[in-house]
C-alpha cells in the first residue's frame, strides 16, 4: 500500500504541543534540548506552557511546528515508511528532514532563518492574507490580476478554498470584488503578513544564500513540492523549489491530486492538528486519512 506522509504549516500550533513527545524517551528529549541550544532560546518553554501570543509569533511558530513534526516522525521509528511526502509551506522543510534529505540541525537552522526573514519582510510593509471560499481558482486569479495593488493567489488549499496574499489595500480591494463575484466568504486571516506573495522577495533573497550553502541529499522517497505540486528527488531541483517557495503559491490541491494519481492510498498527517487531513478529504472524500501516532 502506498502511503503519503504530509506535514502541516503555520496555523496548526497550540500551547502544550510536543509535551508528550518530550516526555516520550531520552532520544526525543535530547532532540528538543538540542533545538533549544541551536535556537538560542528555550522554545520548549513557549511550546509547552507559553502564551498563545508568544507562540503565534512567526519566529516561534515555524520552528515549533517543524520540531513537533520532525521529532514525531523520528519517534515513529521503523513504522515511518513513506512512499511519498509533502509539506504545506513550512511543512516542506519538515518533510525534507523526515525523508532524510536534510539533517535535523540544518533543517532547524533554515526554518529559523526563514521565519526571521519572513517576519522582517512583514514588518517592512503592512500586508495580509484572506481566505476566499466558494469560488473556482480561475475566477479568483482573474480578479486578483485586475487589482492594481499587490494581491495574488497564495494557497490553493482545496477546491473552493483559496487564500490570497498581498498588500492590505490589494487584499481589501480583491475581497470586495470577490464577494461581488459570488464568493461565499472573504475572510481576512490573522497572520503576520503576505506569505507566498511578491512582498516576500526580501525574505527570499535573504534565505537563498542559506539554502544554497546547505547540503541537501536525495530523499528516501519523492517529495511533492509546493511550487508546482510535482515529485522531486534531485537535490539541485529541490533547492531551487525551496527558494522559489517563499514568493510562489502553495499548490496543495494539485499536490494531493498528483499523489492520488501516483497511487497514494493513505495519507498520514505528521504534526500538530488535523488541518491537512480535512483538506485531503475535500479533494477526494474517499481518501484514507489519519494522524501519525506513536505506538
Amino acid at each position: 500500500m502506498k502511503t503519503a506522509y504530509i506535514f502541516p504549516g503555520q496555523g496548526a500550533q497550540f500551547v502544550g504541543m510536543g509535551q508528550d513527545l518530550y516526555n516520550l524517551n531520552d532520544e526525543t528529549k535530547a532532540l528538543f534540548e538540542k533545538a533549544n541550544d541551536i535556537l538560542g532560546f528555550r522554545i520548549t518553554d513557549i511550546m509547552f506552557s507559553g502564551t498563545d501570543e508568544d507562540l503565534k509569533q512567526t519566529k516561534v511558530t515555524q520552528p515549533a511546528i517543524f520540531l513537533h513534526s520532525v521529532i514525531l516522525s523520528r519517534a515513529l521509528g521503523d513504522s515511518f515508511q513513506p512512499s511519498m511526502v509533502a509539506g504545506h509551506s513550512l511543512g516542506e522543510f519538515s518533510a525534507l528532514v523526515s525523508a532524510g534529505a536534510l539533517s535535523f540541525e540544518d533543517g532547524l537552522k533554515l526554518v529559523s532563518q526563514r521565519a526571521n526573514a519572513m517576519q522582517k519582510a512583514c514588518e517592512a510593509q503592512p500586508s495580509t492574507m484572506a481566505a476566499i471560499l466558494g469560488l473556482d481558482d480561475e475566477t479568483v486569479e482573474k480578479i486578483c490580476a485586475q487589482v492594481e495593488d499587490v494581491v495574488v493567489a497564495a494557497n490553493y488549499n482545496c477546491p473552493g478554498q483559496l487564500v490570497i496574499s498581498g498588500s492590505v489595500e490589494g487584499v481589501d480591494k480583491a475581497c470586495t470584488l470577490l464577494t461581488e463575484a459570488g464568493a461565499k466568504r472573504a475572510l481576512k486571516l490573522n497572520v503576520g503578513g503576505a506569505f507566498h506573495s511578491p512582498l516576500m522577495e526580501p525574505a527570499k533573497v535573504e534565505l537563498q544564500a542559506a539554502i544554497e550553502a546547505t547540503e541537501i541529499n536525495a530523499p528516501i522517497c519523492p517529495i511533492y513540492q509546493n511550487v508546482d505540486a510535482k515529485p522531486y528527488t534531485d537535490p539541485v531541483a529541490i533547492k531551487q523549489n525551496l527558494i522559489a517557495q517563499l514568493t510562489g503559491a502553495v499548490r496543495w490541491t494539485q499536490t494531493v491530486q498528483h499523489m492520488l494519481a501516483d497511487g497514494a492510498e493513505a495519507f498520514v498527517e505528521v504534526g500538530p492538528g488535523n488541518v491537512l487531513q480535512g483538506l485531503v478529504k475535500k479533494v477526494d472524500r474517499a481518501a484514507q486519512t489519519s494522524a501519525a501516532v506513536v505506538a
